[in-house]
């Protein structure tokens, strides 16, 4: 008997709030951890959104990801490391998100260097403390 990775990998589907118990514009969930080879579904619940990659907060070779706004997209991560993400229209907001793959970190350190605004380190803060 034969298994793939693709019948063994995981989809986790993260929506696009403009508003939620956790504050305005977020993602739902806002901190996902996968396994190599899983996905995440990027579903526009309220339109006006994307996510997009936030240069210095992904593994090295990783491919940048910019989603179109208001589409559907699924999003495969195949590279261990840590993810930075941010919602374009919305990151000056906080509109944040950090994708864990796998169990390798040596990206943790330069991703939570990163600089960002105010609001957005706010959210990023309790993200990182997620992170196993």
């Amino acid at each position: 008997m034969s298994l793939t990775t693709e019948a063994l990998s995981a989809e986790v589907v993260v929506k696009t709030l403009n508003s939620s118990p956790g504050g305005p514009m977020v993602f739902d969930p806002a901190f996902v951890k996968l396994a190599p080879g899983d996905s995440l579904r990027i579903v526009p619940t309220d339109k006006g959104h994307n996510i997009e990659s936030i240069k210095g907060m992904a593994p090295e070779g990783a491919p940048a990801v910019k989603t179109v706004v208001g589409k559907e997209e699924t999003i495969t991560f195949d590279k261990e490391g840590i993810y930075g993400f941010k919602c374009s229209p919305h990151y000056l907001m906080g509109m944040v998100a950090l994708v864990v793959v796998g169990s390798n970190r040596d990206n943790l350190e330069p991703a939570r260097a990163v600089e960002h605004g105010k609001l957005a380190k706010k959210r990023f803060d309790p993200l990182f403390a997620q992170v196993p």
